[in-house]
């Protein structure tokens, strides 16, 4: 409580008291002739199989068990696509026993992998280090199918998460070193960042709830930290762009009548499973392309393989939730569920900024395709 109070006052306090004053946090409604409002839920997976001290077989088998439990969930959204994660793999983790089932679970339709990784552990990176390992790590990737391409000009293209939130080596110069690190990530084709929110972390920066552009130039330490909010009818946008989960306060829990606040960030967790009410949360942050609000994206996170999560994400408390979304939010009516991966939330953002309307899921492969699709 003490970290996030820390995080609260120091980053991202001040956004979020405007945007409670401008009345941005209510649960989206569509208005009369409208059509349904879209949710786009996207699990942003930290997948790593050497984080409970394992040895690798044991890691194997957790992996393969992992991709077994999602398969069996058996939920899927208003277009016929089951739940589905995004597997944010990291790099320095990389064994082609670990990649080989994975891409295979993703192949089958439950989930992408993509591009994670803690660098700057043990000193500053370097950005001739950090571009080495991202190209080589591409490789491997797309060595097992992995990743996409961009229709128009067929280069390889990702999605990142920074280990550790360190995005831009904007943790006060740890766990990260190098300042042009969007630069680089955009050299080696990213084309959307989904680490944020990292609060209480020290990382987080003032902009929250937004889909947007990094406001200062990508050569800077932390450019994210100032934004150019995506729009409708916007030309080339700069890529990468940021995708942020929720961030506000949930004032639910009270002491007496004494309400005590607590941080929601999207986190999906022992600590902090899946539920309705959380959803109720995370979807009034109206996290959209400006000027397209019938389409929410609702960005999560979690760390699948720490085995005490495990319960929350496959157990009885995803069942439930998964029962009571689509029971009460996936009528076609009023509201729309859409579970996607971070390339199809990606293409759904570059279509609704080329001013295409109407239902998002025609837009999953709208311009990164998955590698050896037509």
């Amino acid at each position: 409580m003490i970290a996030a109070l820390r995080s609260f006052c120091r980053s991202w306090g001040g956004t979020y008291l405007a945007q409670v004053l401008s009345g941005r946090f209510r649960f989206p409604m569509p208005s009369a002739g409208e059509g349904p409002v879209h949710f786009m839920i996207l699990v942003a997976n930290h997948f790593e199989p050497i984080s409970n001290g394992w040895a690798h077989r044991e890691a194997s088998q957790a992996l393969r068990r992992w991709c077994s439990g999602i398969e069996s969930l058996g939920f899927k959204d208003g277009d016929g696509h089951p739940f589905k994660h995004t597997y944010f793999f990291p790099a320095e983790q990389y064994h082609p026993s670990f990649l080989e089932p994975l891409a295979a679970h993703c192949a089958a339709g439950f989930g992408e992998v993509e591009v994670h990784l803690h660098h700057g552990i043990d000193g500053p990176d370097t950005p001739a280090s950090l571009e080495r390992t991202l190209h080589g790590f591409v490789d491997q990737l797309v060595a097992h199918g992995c990743l996409a391409r961009e229709t128009r000009t067929d280069r390889i293209g990702y999605s990142f998460a920074h280990g550790n939130w360190a995005l831009a080596n904007s943790a006060a110069g740890a766990l990260c070193g190098v300042d042009n690190e969007m630069e680089i990530l955009a050299r080696t084709g990213c084309y959307m960042d989904c680490t944020l929110p990292s609060a209480p972390d020290r990382a987080q920066v003032a902009v929250i709830n937004s889909i947007y552009q990094c406001g200062r130039p990508l050569t800077e330490r932390a450019p994210h930290r100032r934004s150019r909010p995506l729009r409708v009818g916007d030309t080339a946008p700069t890529l990468p762009i940021l995708l942020q989960g929720p961030l506000l306060l949930d004032w639910g829990r009270r002491m007496g009548r004494v309400p005590m606040p607590r941080l929601e960030n999207g986190d999906l967790s022992a600590e902090a499973p899946p539920s309705a009410k959380r959803f109720r949360l995370w979807a009034s942050t109206n996290v959209q392309v400006q000027g397209a609000p019938t389409w929410v994206f609702i960005k999560l996170h979690a760390h699948g393989l720490i085995q005490r999560h495990r319960e929350s994400l496959l157990g009885d408390p995803m069942q439930r939730f998964l029962e009571e979304l689509l029971s009460a939010y996936n009528d076609g009516v009023h509201h729309q569920v859409h579970f996607v991966t971070a390339r199809e939330a990606a293409n759904m953002i570059f279509a609704a900024v080329d001013k295409r309307t109407g239902d998002p899921g025609r837009y999953r492969d709208y311009r990164y395709v998955p590698l050896g699709a037509g």
